[in-house]
């Protein structure tokens, strides 16, 4: 049985077995591999712990401190600076400016002392001589205003009154009527129709007839005499006796008692009563909840 068994190559459907991505090297688990091959040969360093630093010179590499600069001199910024200026100093030519003297300060409001400019014409306190004052003159006066309620006086207000004029009730009927009859006075002819007006069908009519028609045929029967329906009177309230009815009361007849005769009942050729066929029977349902207790 092993043997007629098929392999997994010929089970997943390749040509040929796929080639390993290798050189042909041995495996090697990455467990037992060495991170470097140098750390396990010959001496390694040991470093002998960190220092705590002090105010000693134990936790430093060097055993002697070295400055930065070694053996500089004091050097003083403002002295620095000093001869600066003097180098620079020797290099002018002539004498020093000297500038004029301080500025001058004016001895009080309004005056141009130790000022570049001679007093100015605008601002001097001469009068400028103006033309002579002319009044306006007076305010319009006008009347008092005149006292009323302003309804059925008159004279009351600043324009005249209106003068009555008639209205008549049918005015506006007769400008419409005189409009209209003089629009209808320049009209040279009747309404303007195109005859370019879309149809429906490209020539005439082809369903008009215009011949007369044959006269109609008569039906050689006679139709039966039709009563026109009548509605019969309003009905009648029933006041105790049979007067709302359709009938007129019957009359009183002896009835004596006499056993009825019930029908016969049919039956078919083979004797028998028919029966019709009972319809539909009920039969007991389960319930929803107990069809899912079953389950």
């Amino acid at each position: 049985m092993p043997s007629e068994m098929k392999t997994d190559m010929e089970r997943i459907g390749l040509f040929s077995e796929p080639t390993y991505i290798t050189i042909g090297d041995k495996y090697t688990s990455p467990y037992n591999r060495n991170f470097s091959a140098a750390d396990s040969k010959n001496k390694q360093m040991l470093p002998g712990g960190s220092k705590v630093r002090s105010a000693l010179q134990e936790g430093y590499f060097d055993s002697q401190f070295k400055r930065i600069f070694e053996k500089e001199a004091y050097s003083d910024p403002v002295k620095q600076r000093r001869q600066f200026k003097m180098q620079q100093s020797k290099k002018n030519i002539g004498k020093p400016f000297l500038p004029s003297n301080g500025e001058k300060k004016p001895s009080g409001t309004g005056s141009y002392y130790g000022t570049f400019s001679a007093p100015i014409e605008a601002m001097s306190a001469l009068q400028v001589p103006k033309t002579p004052y002319k009044s306006p003159g007076k305010n319009v006066l006008t009347n008092p205003p005149k006292h009323g309620t302003g309804y059925g006086y008159h004279n009351l207000t600043l324009s005249k009154p209106y003068p009555y004029t008639a209205d008549p009730y049918d005015r506006e009927k007769q400008m419409r009527k005189t409009d209209n009859s003089s629009k209808r006075n320049l009209l040279k002819g009747g309404a303007f129709f195109l005859n370019l007006h879309p149809k429906d069908l490209f020539d005439s009519n082809p369903y008009k007839f215009d011949k007369p028609l044959p006269p109609l045929k008569k039906s050689g029967g006679k139709k039966p005499a039709v009563v026109p329906f009548k509605p019969s009177s309003p009905p009648k309230k029933i006041g105790g006796m049979k007067a709302g009815t359709f009938e007129v009361y019957p009359s009183h007849s002896a009835d004596p008692f006499t056993v009825k005769i019930t029908k016969a009942s049919a039956k078919n050729k083979e004797g028998r009563v028919f029966q019709p066929s009972p319809g539909p029977k009920s039969r007991p349902v389960k319930s929803v909840v107990i069809a899912n207790i079953m389950k």
